[in-house]
């Protein structure tokens, strides 16, 4: 089915030189809004809903939704849902997209903002293209979420009813638009604050308790039990990783070279496709900590002491294949050209959520490369197959 490619690059490119940081999704939104009224969707189809006042962290905006009615021979059809994420990775900021051949590149020394610029693009051409074309296809709703690449939280307090509850949906985020990714990993997120005694590391550095020895000791504990990294135990797999060591906000661990650090805070993820895995990664965590910090004593033969919360970010999934969503997205990426590549991802997805809101979710990629560097770019060839791809799932009969 024809999609007007170099509009669709146009929009893409229009997007791109919108900054908007996760959590700092306001104008991107503003601009989203424009371009979805510019494409002939009416105002009055076009909101924001109030995600952000449940959001934990400061969100400038919630996750703006569009009602589009059905029309012609599938106005009757149960409803469909696309949808992507319209925030970036900080490192985005000050990217200045530029276009070389079938390339989009950045000539800023930042991250691109591909990811998800490109989601943002297919979702505003599918609108254009079914308004222009007049085609029948079922109601549809269109949600960009905010915060996705904080932690899923535009997708995690999304209200089910506002969305029309749709009976399926089709979540651009990643690589090749012929990737059809039916599952995806879960995660905790888990910090540590370590609390131990500061003394002068000249004069008297047996009244200390170092904190940094305990983070130091319960690091080797967890890499020599192999709960680092690539985690394997028997038939169970899954990853981990430490993340920022700090003093607190915007402070270092520990204050000089002279005096015995006396506060640590750690950070670190746990991640497996099995839900009950990752929280044993989390656990072996939480029991070198605690183990390090009473082996690291003073003269008086006081310890040091540990605090440690995890909280899971996302859950786990893998859809069977022979559910309708996928169905439908395997025959669809047929249909423009593609081969699909029925996979799960190691990362995790605004999917991860709509599942767990029991709407079954696959995810296509829109063109996205070297996602989150510097050397981000674009494959326009595969950003257009992902614009004819949406208009191919929108009008299946």
């Amino acid at each position: 089915m024809p999609v007007d490619t170099k509009a669709a690059t146009d929009r893409l490119m229009r997007f791109l030189a919108v900054e908007g940081v996760t959590g700092q999704e306001a104008a991107i939104g503003r601009e989203l809004t424009a371009a979805l009224k510019e494409s002939g969707v009416p105002a009055k189809a076009i909101r924001l809903d109030d995600a952000n006042t449940r959001i934990p962290v400061p969100t400038e905006t919630g996750n703006l939704i569009v009602d589009l009615p059905g029309r012609g021979a599938l106005h009757n059809q149960p409803r469909i849902m696309f949808m992507t994420h319209m925030d970036t990775v900080p490192l985005c900021a000050g990217a200045k997209p530029k276009k070389s051949g079938r390339k989009i590149v950045n000539e800023a020394k930042t991250a691109l903002g591909g990811d998800n610029r490109c989601g943002c693009g297919v979702l505003v051409t599918l609108a254009a293209e079914l308004a222009k074309q007049k085609l029948d296809h079922p109601p549809i709703t269109l949600l960009f979420c905010v915060r996705e690449e904080s932690g899923l939280y535009g997708a995690r307090h999304v209200k089910l009813d506002e969305l029309g509850s749709p009976a399926m949906a089709f979540n651009y985020d990643g690589g090749s638009a012929s990737n059809v990714i039916i599952g995806a990993v879960g995660a905790d997120r888990w910090n540590v604050e370590i609390f131990g005694r500061a003394s002068h590391a000249g004069v008297a550095p047996e009244r200390g308790i170092s904190s940094t020895m305990i983070m130091a000791l319960a690091l080797a504990d967890v890499k020599a039990g192999g709960w680092f990294g690539k985690v394997v135990k028997g038939k169970s797999q899954g990853t981990s990783n430490v993340g920022p060591v700090t003093g607190g906000e915007g402070r270092p661990a520990g204050d000089a070279t002279n005096v015995v650090t006396d506060y640590v805070h750690v950070r670190g993820e746990s991640r497996s496709h099995d839900g009950k895995f990752f929280k044993e990664i989390t656990k072996a965590y939480k029991a070198a900590f605690e183990k390090a910090a009473k082996k690291v004593t003073n003269a008086q033969g006081k310890s040091g002491k540990v605090k440690f919360k995890a909280e899971t970010d996302y859950f786990p999934f893998r859809m069977k294949d022979n559910l309708p969503v996928v169905k439908r997205a395997v025959e669809a990426v047929s249909a423009v050209g593609g081969t699909p590549n029925v996979r799960t991802a190691n990362g995790g997805l605004d999917a991860n959520w709509m599942v767990r809101h029991g709407v079954p979710t696959v995810t296509f990629g829109a063109g996205q490369n070297e996602a989150h560097t510097i050397d981000e770019w674009i494959n326009l060839d595969e950003y257009d197959r992902a614009c004819a791809l949406a208009v191919q799932l929108a009008t299946m009969r």
